[in-house]
């Protein structure tokens, strides 16, 4: 493994990438920790600010252009901020079921899925796991 292709990509490939990659940690400490605490409030702002950056930063990122400089991972990333809104919205409004399936929904598809997605072969994240 070497990060070097991930640092070469530029700014903001790197910065989409670590961003990703906290919020896969954070995401997973939030799923093992209880539910409800202070720390589960702090650990997932944090979160929602990644994902936020995260999906806010990919339209600055245009390497795969299907209409104008923008893929269907754009669409994605607006469906992400929409998710994002609702589920702090049903946390506010203390529909916990609904909040839990929106952040479940969000971990699962926006980052593992789409994670998984850039492990193919030409992609930076290829390079990095598993060279040129």
């Amino acid at each position: 493994m070497t990060w070097a292709p991930l640092w070469q990509a530029g700014p903001v490939i790197a910065s989409h990438a670590v961003a990703a990659l906290v919020a896969v940690g954070l995401g997973a400490v939030q799923f093992a920790l209880p539910k409800g605490t202070r720390t589960h409030r702090v650990i997932g702002t944090l979160w929602v600010a990644g994902m936020a950056f995260v999906a806010l930063g990919s339209f600055a990122i245009h390497t795969f252009q299907m209409v104008g400089p923008f893929s269907p991972i754009h669409l994605l990333s607006v469906l992400v901020l929409v998710q994002l809104w609702r589920a702090l919205a049903h946390a506010r409004a203390e529909r916990i079921d609904a909040h839990r399936q929106a952040m479940a929904w969000l971990y699962a598809l926006a980052l593992i899925l789409t994670g998984a997605f850039t492990l193919l072969p030409g992609r930076v994240m290829h390079a990095v796991i598993f060279g040129a």
